[in-house]
């Protein structure tokens, strides 16, 4: 291929050594008519004529199947020439211009944007020669694929050079990638083990984020001997390559040996990023690399297999940072907690799909929460069932057999089944069927032969049963101890019964045990006062440090519903999480971020999957109405505790030098949940007042974001007095002033915003959409804004509907720039089913104008007619 990058248009070259497959038809390139204009088109060097030797028709280029080679081993080379525009592509799929940078996005269909090709995964061929000229000043750094084979100056221009890329591993053209900009960069070196090869590791951006590339090309360093490690994994080429970008539809991409990152998941220093973005960047860069053997080496087949690289990469990941977190716990809750938040929604509405889709009309809409968190937890299940040696033999064969190749999920499983040498056929079902399982129990004890017997039954999509692993432990009711460490059952039937004997006395089961299946658990005779006495016992007891926080939750979750309906005075429930929050309040030893988890109440969102009929006004009351009066109950114990961790932490800092240990992380962590509780008592004058000089006194005195970024979010939902407002105000312009332009920063303005708890916060919004430094073109802009506002719950949701149709006005604008982001916001609609008739009925008629936009692309086409679907 052949890239001469000018001003306002881009020529690409692309010469295709085509063979004959098995198929006897013509030959079908994908292309995208409003993105390419072919200027010639030749086969064996004859020029081809429009008509007699091609069609094109509408996207797609077919040449005569009379014109191909039509012996087995013969070959012929296809070359075409196209003209593009970079400039004005809006969508960010394909080759694109990103500030003063062009880069490219091909995942899932972007290549098609650059130029004709065969443009599906299983579609594997080997870029020899990927030749790319720009301007020499203005786009010094031109990155491709692969290994560097040569570059210089442009033969008689001395304002022009080239670069010459090849990858000698087979990609399909998802993975492609190319970069030109005037870049600053870090670098270094890794040595793989055991091959000893020599790898040069190097990350780009703008000149002016060099300072914060640091923490990438550490995480870059750690994920590559992680890999090793784990699963004997290593690098395969001579360099690896990342770029931030500050314009991307997504994450990052894992293009074979340049990853193209969104800055988002890239830059971090103490001043712009909090601890959640460094472990976040941490996670994503391991993700990417991961991707070089699940989803590059080995890639997917067709985009139905998508959850092949992607949940088993998620999975990678989630277990990376596990380990460099030092707490698996901890990332466990925080996994399950976004799982229930996102992914139980998606399973609960209009898009619900199985983690392999069966169809789609854009498969930029199934890059979704079931293919990536619920793909992660099928991977997990394997090795759940199959026990760590068992999953990592299965891997290696996975790896043996399919190298180089395109496969399915139904490899993945053989794979994991034959190395084993046990029979998966069950297992499979969880690739096909949509929805969330529930999983319902029941227990009882025979004192006469000391036996406990668990019943466990199973109801979901599927027509047949699920093979759903349950990890149960069992603890003395008497004691407090386990008697029974933790086992898997295998819950293969409609319902089952597993015994446990040898016991000495009555027990109390752990069910679910680091959350072992995307599951819901619940009792098969529901018993509250019964149900919440064993929480209580767990929440105290349980030696699982996953379900002793879900013990809490459920408590938590009892009393704001109870809260909801008027019920709270009918029983024990303010007793038992009374006890528990102040077990948690005083918890021994140093795992700040587990006791910070214990002290949180669930999110609206996952409380939300709980209700039938879902009213986020009262919903966020009730739960603001609990969290204060915990925080009135324990006033003086949370104000001591945050004031000694403040001393803590001024103790042990070191100036501007923020520690990312998990200790100090921990320490911040649990300190701002602290000040989240210490907030949120203002009813009176001088509570608002004490409560906005503590936030204040917080914002001032920080170094680091991750402080002061808390504090600015409780003093964003200040009001009332002129003095608590001027605080308010005052520290928001400050900290946009500090911004100095920082675009990552001034997300976290935009977004503190958006999700501030005030009566007027859409006027606000409405108002910021007009500001200067907003943009609808740049996806990280428009989200930290826009779809903010729409996890604003209780005023997004407002009775008036004012929401909802603000999100479908900025939606229709979206959608003529870029369909992947429009369609992502557009899915703020199609739960309209959950709510009461009136917003049920105002929802409905956004995404009914929607619909009947014209032009409306497929992208939210796709969306809104799910959405609106009977």
């Amino acid at each position: 291929m052949d890239f001469d990058i000018r001003n306002g248009k881009t020529f690409v070259t692309s010469s295709l050594t085509i063979v004959k497959n098995t198929g006897k038809g013509d030959l079908v390139l994908d292309g995208e008519a409003d993105a390419l204009t072919l200027l010639s088109i030749t086969l064996n060097e004859k020029e081809l004529v429009e008509g007699n030797d091609y069609t094109i028709d509408g996207d797609t280029l077919i040449i005569s199947k009379s014109l191909l080679p039509s012996d087995d081993d013969a070959k012929a080379v296809l070359k075409t020439r196209v003209e593009i525009c970079p400039e004005e592509n809006t969508q960010l799929s394909g080759l694109y211009k990103s500030g003063s940078m062009y880069c490219t996005q091909c995942e899932a269909m972007g290549f098609r944007r650059i130029t004709y090709y065969p443009d599906r995964p299983d579609n594997m061929a080997i870029f020899d020669s990927v030749r790319i000229e720009a301007d020499k000043e203005a786009y010094p750094v031109l990155l491709g694929n692969g290994n560097k084979l040569e570059g210089g100056d442009v033969e008689g221009s001395e304002e022009r050079h080239y670069a010459v890329w090849e990858d000698p591993f087979p990609k399909p053209s998802y993975l492609f990638c190319i970069v030109a900009g005037k870049l600053g960069s870090v670098s270094s070196s890794y040595t793989t083990v055991p091959s000893g090869r020599e790898v040069h590791l190097e990350v780009f951006s703008e000149p002016e984020n060099v300072s914060k590339l640091g923490h990438a090309l550490e995480s870059l360093k750690k994920s590559m001997k992680w890999d090793e490690d784990t699963f004997g994994l290593e690098y395969d080429l001579d360099v690896y390559n990342v770029v931030a970008v500050n314009d991307f539809n997504m994450g990052a991409m894992e293009n074979k040996g340049l990853n193209v990152f969104n800055t988002a998941y890239c830059l971090a220093d103490p001043k712009s990023a909090t601890d959640s973005d460094y472990e976040r960047i941490e996670s994503v860069i391991g993700h990417e690399y991961f991707h070089n053997w699940t989803g590059n080496r080995v890639t997917c087949r067709d985009w139905f297999q998508l959850t092949l690289k992607e949940g088993l990469t998620v999975y990678r990941d989630q277990e990376f940072s596990g380990d460099m977190m030092q707490s698996h716990a901890v990332k466990r809750i925080e996994d399950v907690s976004s799982l229930r938040g996102r992914q139980f929604a998606e399973d609960a509405g209009p898009m619900s799909h199985p983690v392999r889709p069966d169809s789609y009309i854009s498969m930029d809409n199934f890059y979704t929460a079931t293919v990536y968190s619920k793909g992660a937890e099928v991977v997990r299940m394997y090795r759940t069932l199959l026990g760590k040696d068992g999953f990592r033999k299965g891997m290696d064969l996975y790896f043996e057999r399919h190298d180089g190749n395109a496969v399915t999920c139904d490899d993945f499983l053989s794979a994991m089944g034959d190395a084993n040498g046990v029979d998966l056929s069950q297992f499979s079902r969880w690739y096909q069927t949509n929805g969330t399982p529930t999983v319902k129990y029941s227990s009882k004890y025979d004192d006469e032969t000391k036996t406990f017997y668990l019943t466990l039954s199973q109801e979901s999509n599927s027509e047949d049963p699920l093979l759903i692993p349950i990890s149960v432990g069992l603890l003395d009711k008497a004691s407090g101890e386990e008697v029974v460490a933790t086992k898997v059952l295998e819950l293969k039937e409609k319902e089952q019964t597993f015994e446990f004997d040898g016991l000495k006395g009555d027990v109390l089961p752990s069910l679910l045990r680091g959350f072992s299946a995307p599951v819901k658990l619940v009792r098969a005779e529901p018993d509250a006062s019964s149900e919440e006495e064993d929480l209580a016992f767990l929440a105290a007891r349980d030696t699982d440090g996953f379900n002793r926080w879900e013990a809490g939750q459920k408590l938590y979750t009892s009393l704001i519903f109870q809260t909801l309906e008027g019920k709270q005075d009918e029983g024990k429930t303010l007793d038992y999480v009374e006890e528990a929050f102040g077990r948690a309040l005083n918890m021994d030893g140093n795992d700040y971020s587990i006791q910070a988890y214990a002290l949180t109440l669930p999110s609206e969102s996952t409380l939300a999957e709980e209700m039938t009929v879902v009213d986020p006004v009262a919903l966020h009351k009730a739960r603001g109405d609990v969290r204060k009066s915990l925080a009135r109950k324990y006033f003086s114990e949370i104000s001591a505790k945050y004031d000694e961790l403040t001393k803590a932490m001024e103790s042990s800092s070191s100036g501007e030098d923020i520690k990312l240990d998990a200790t100090s992380i921990g320490q911040r962590r649990l300190r701002n949940v602290l000040l989240g509780y210490l907030c949120c008592v203002k009813d009176t004058p001088e509570e608002r007042e004490a409560a906005s000089k503590l936030a204040m006194k917080q914002f001032e005195s920080s170094f680091g974001m991750t402080d002061r970024y808390s504090a600015l979010n409780c003093l964003a939902s200040m009001d009332g007095e002129e003095s608590v407002v001027a605080r308010r105000d005052v520290a928001l312009q400050k900290f946009f002033d500090d911004a100095d332009g920082d675009a990552l920063v001034l997300n976290k303005w935009f977004m503190c915003q958006a999700l501030a708890d005030l009566p007027d916060v859409l006027d606000r919004v409405k108002a910021l959409v007009k500001h200067h430094d907003f943009t609808l073109t740049n996806p990280n802009r428009c989200s930290s804004l826009i779809s903010a506002f729409t996890m604003n719950a209780a005023h997004f949701h407002a009775e008036d509907g004012e929401g909802y149709k603000f999100l479908g006005d900025i939606t229709a604008q979206v959608d003529k720039l870029n369909p992947q982001l429009s369609s992502r916001m557009g899915r703020g609609l199609i739960q309209w089913r959950k709510y009461s008739e009136e917003r049920g009925a105002s929802m409905k008629a956004a995404l009914q104008e929607l619909a009947d936009m014209k032009p409306i692309s497929s992208d939210l086409f796709e969306v809104v007619s799910l959405g609106l679907k009977e």
